[in-house]
C-alpha cells in the first residue's frame, strides 16, 4: 500500500522575526491543508528549511508535527543528511516521535557513488521500520540517484518503497518507471510535471504548489485518479505561470513570500537564504492574482 496518494504538501517551516520556530502558525497552517484536502504533510523537508534547522529544532518540529495531526492525514518526515549516522538518529527520532513515513535526500556535497548511495539508504531503512521515500534531487545535492539504483534498492529493501523524483528529466523518470514495473512508487518532485508523472503510474506529488493551492493541486490529482484526464491537464496548466514564480529564486524564498502575501505569518527564511528580490516579488504578485489566489 502506498504511504499516501495524491497531494502532499512539502510546507514550509513558519519562523518569528527573531528567526525561532513559530510553532502556533505552524499549528494554523497544518489545519488549514488538512481543511483543504491535502493528502500528507511533509514536514522538514527542502522548502521546510532543513538545511538551516539545528538537530533540536529539526526533531522538535517533527514531534509538534505528527502531535498535531494526530494520524487526520500521515506525516512523512524529512530526516535525510549527509552524514549517514546523523540521518539514521533523525530517523529513529521520527520514527518514535510518531512520523508515518520518512523522506530522505541524498547525500549533498560527499557526492556518493551509486554503491555509496545503496550503502547509505541501506543503512538509514535497517534502522527504522518506516517506509521510506528517496528523495532525488540533483540540482541540490550534487548526487543522482540512477533508475537502476533506484530499482535494486526497491527489491532488496524491503522498507524502501518509494521514490520523490526532482531531477526534471522525464526520459530518465520514464525509464525508472520501465525498470521499476510497480515495484516502487514514484512522486513528482515538481510542480509543473504532476500530470506527466501521474500518467506513467505516479502516486502523486510533493509540492510546494500546495503551500498556496492546497485544494486546486490536490484537485489535480484528484480528478486524474477519477478518470477526469482533461480536468487535471486543465489545472495543471493554469497553474504553471504561478508555478513558474514560485520557482523563479531558489525555493523557498518565493513561497515563503507568497504565504506573508496571503496573509500567513511565514516569516522570513535564514540565512543564507536572502529576501526576495523586487521584480521577482512583482512577477510573483501578478501570477497569483492571475491564478485568483491574492
Amino acid at each position: 500500500m502506498s504511504i499516501f496518494t495524491g497531494a502532499g504538501v512539502a510546507i514550509v517551516t513558519p519562523f518569528n522575526e527573531d528567526l525561532s520556530v513559530n510553532y502556533d502558525e505552524l499549528a494554523k497552517m497544518l489545519d488549514d491543508q488538512i481543511a483543504k484536502g491535502t493528502d500528507a504533510i511533509i514536514i522538514c523537508g527542502t522548502t521546510g528549511e532543513s538545511s538551516t534547522l539545528t538537530v533540536e529544532e529539526h526533531s522538535e518540529v517533527i514531534r509538534f508535527t505528527c502531535k498535531h495531526v494526530n494520524k487526520r492525514v500521515p506525516v512523512v518526515a524529512g530526516t535525510g543528511s549527509n552524514c549517514t549516522q546523523t540521518a539514521i538518529e533523525l530517523s529513529k527520532d521520527a520514527e518514535t516521535d510518531g512520523a508515518d513515513a520518512l523522506l530522505i535526500v541524498t547525500p549533498y556535497y560527499n557526492k556518493a557513488t551509486q554503491q555509496g548511495l545503496i550503502d547509505h539508504y541501506t543503512m538509514i531503512a535497517e534502522s527504522v521500520s518506516l517506509p521510506i521515500i528517496m528523495y532525488n534531487v540533483p540540482s541540490r545535492t550534487g548526487c543522482n540517484i540512477l533508475p537502476a539504483t533506484a530499482v535494486k534498492l526497491a527489491k532488496t529493501v524491503p522498507n524502501i518503497v518509494a521514490i520523490k523524483e526532482a531531477t526534471g528529466n522525464i526520459s530518465q523518470i520514464m525509464d525508472l518507471a520501465a525498470m521499476a514495473d510497480g515495484c516502487i512508487d514514484i512522486y513528482s518532485g515538481n510542480d509543473d510535471q504532476i500530470v506527466p508523472l501521474l500518467s506513467i503510474g505516479g502516486k502523486g506529488v510533493i509540492s510546494v504548489l500546495s503551500n498556496v493551492a492546497p485544494s486546486q493541486t490536490h484537485d489535480i490529482c484528484a480528478k486524474f485518479f477519477a478518470g477526469d484526464i482533461e480536468g487535471s491537464r486543465k489545472l495543471q496548466l493554469e497553474a504553471m505561470n504561478l508555478i513558474h514564480a514560485l520557482f523563479s529564486e531558489v525555493n523557498p524564498i518565493p513561497v515563503k513570500e507568497a504565504m506573508n502575501l496571503l496573509g500567513w505569518n511565514a516569516g522570513p527564511c535564514r540565512r543564507p537564504l536572502s529576501p526576495m528580490d523586487a521584480s521577482n516579488k512583482e512577477k510573483l504578485i501578478a501570477a497569483m492574482k492571475e491564478y485568483g489566489i491574492l
